[in-house]
């Protein structure tokens, strides 16, 4: 509202509740990992209106306040580097003219910043994130359709917020369709309308400047599955909201738009409640949506809903067989199921072929395999993980457990948990792994026992790290009780625990009249390795 009326238009209170309630900044504030964009917003336009007040004042320190906003809102997200030609649009439809001295000048550092923070990000989404491929490959002729339609795209969605959804349809983008040439063309035909129009004229460049990284004209990774997200149009809507709200603002039935438009929003704001009521309020709106299926089906698996998982990823893999994000999560369901190891490292290969330099599908196939005791077959996928990437603490913490199973290779599993603990000081696994390899090196016991206590104090639900600290206590001269306890304590966090069955079993043959409950146990311990 401040940089409205700055500028000395009508209608500051309205473009701001229009903003605040819009439907379409739905997304940008309740997803929590796009919360960003409502971050970068924020010094963005602080980043702005401090600006305008250097143009009015020429104070420095009016000016290092701004450049200072505008970094922050760059750290935040790079597609706040359109802030200086966003300016300078707006100065020009100030003044009508723009000089070197007054307004260009004082901008150039901020251009140049904005140029090196925006090509930086293309680089990485193309090198590091994976914006790159056949899915990637459009011409120029097809990315300037692609750019005019999406601009009509988000044009409607503000003016008529409706159907709005997670992931829109992916559209096919072809050049010798006559009617995607339409929007061009009715680009063209709305600029010869504007030209004599500043105001309109300096709306429009805004729009599309703000749009611009987003327009298809740099490869980002969501173009994978959506060309357009409501989340892109949040600081560009401006463009739109403030002119509409200037003209309706002499009308007192303007007054109606924001309730409207809240009411719209506080409907959308309910699919946002949890993952599962995104996805299928996703799916709802987009059937064919592969991604939204895939994420779906992890959501259900995290709650162990098995079955409906596999349901929505086997829908994902019908939608795109070369999807191996959705072979990978569909090993991970199959993974957990008696009996369906093999089909596990089956989609695990699969992703493999054709991810070759995901480190994750490497480490998943690798994991997979020395599920099955296949581990000469796994230390291979393990350590092409870990050519990829060094880093990856999952892979060092089963490759120490494909050593730990075989002769001769116990130091080498210990310097894998320690690999594993220094690129993740809190893997709860790796310190209990670590711990159970130490107890079998000679005078390591005191070492193993504060590794596996310190991965129950990560993880106090860790049934396998309570029975290990048992196995550990059990072989300290008077620490036998001790032991016991920690038995219990797994048997009650996990009663099919076998091995912790058993154990407890033998440490209580060992104490004075704890002979009946020995055999108790021994009974469960049989009893639960016979139904496997």
């Amino acid at each position: 509202m401040k940089i409205v009326r700055r500028l000395a238009l009508p209608g500051a209170w309205l473009a701001g509740l229009l903003f605040a309630v819009h439907p379409l900044c739905v997304e940008a504030v309740a997803w929590i990992s796009e919360q960003k964009s409502t971050l970068a917003g924020a010094f963005y336009l602080a980043a702005a209106l401090a600006y305008l007040k250097f143009d009015d004042s020429r104070r420095r320190a009016s000016y290092l306040a701004a450049l200072a906003l505008f970094l922050a809102a760059l750290l935040a997200k790079t597609v706040t580097a359109v802030l200086p030609g966003v300016l300078l649009v707006v100065l020009w439809g100030r003044r009508g003219k723009l000089e070197w001295r007054r307004d260009l000048r004082p901008l150039v550092p901020w251009l140049a910043i904005g140029l090196s923070a925006g090509l930086f990000t293309a680089w990485v989404e193309s090198a590091l994130i994976g914006a790159r491929g056949a899915e990637f490959a459009l011409t120029a002729v097809d990315r300037v359709l692609l750019a005019a339609r999406a601009l009509w795209f988000y044009l409607f969605k503000i003016l008529v917020p409706i159907d709005l959804t997670f992931f829109y349809p992916r559209w096919t983008i072809d050049a010798t369709v006559w009617w995607q040439w339409l929007f061009p063309t009715a680009l063209v035909a709305a600029w010869i309308l504007l030209r004599r129009l500043r105001g309109a004229l300096a709306a429009s460049l805004i729009f599309t400047g703000t749009l611009f990284p987003a327009l298809g004209f740099f490869n980002i990774y969501p173009f994978r599955y959506s060309y357009v997200a409501d989340h892109f149009a949040y600081l560009a809507m401006l463009a739109v909201i403030v002119p509409i709200a200037s003209v309706l603002s002499r009308y007192r039935a303007s007054v109606l738009l924001p309730v409207v438009l809240a009411l719209m929003t506080w409907q959308q704001t309910s699919i946002y409640r949890d993952e599962e009521a995104l996805y299928r309020a996703t799916i709802e709106r987009n059937p064919a949506a592969w991604l939204a299926h895939n994420n779906l089906g992890n959501t259900l698996l995290s709650l162990n809903r098995r079955a409906e998982a596999i349901t929505e990823i086997a829908t994902a893999l019908r939608l795109k067989p070369d999807f191996w994000e959705a072979h990978l999560s569909m090993g991970n369901a199959l993974l957990g199921m008696p009996g369906q190891w093999n089909e596990a490292v089956v989609e695990y290969r699969t992703a493999v072929r054709l991810a070759p330099e995901s480190e994750r599908a490497h480490t998943n196939l690798g994991n997979a395999l020395l599920a099955v005791g296949q581990i000469e077959e796994a230390i291979p996928q393990l350590q092409e993980a870990l050519r990829i990437d060094p880093t990856n603490a999952e892979a060092h913490n089963d490759l120490g457990n494909a050593f730990s199973g075989m002769p001769g290779r116990l130091n080498d599993a210990i310097a894998q948990y320690r690999l594993a603990l220094g690129a993740k000081p809190d893997f709860a696994e790796a310190h209990n792994n670590l711990g159970r390899a130490l107890a079998q090196a000679q005078g390591r016991l005191p070492d193993a026992i504060r590794e596996i206590q310190t991965a129950i104090r990560l993880k106090p639900d860790y049934a396998g790290a309570h029975g290990n600290l048992g196995n550990a206590l059990a072989l300290v001269p008077g620490r036998l009780p001790d032991a016991i306890a920690e038995y219990r304590e797994a048997i009650r966090l996990a009663p099919g625990f076998a091995a912790a069955h058993y154990n407890l079993a033998m440490a209580l043959a060992r104490l004075p009249g704890g002979q009946q409950e020995a055999q108790k146990e021994f009974a469960i311990a049989q009893r639960l390795r016979s139904a496997r």
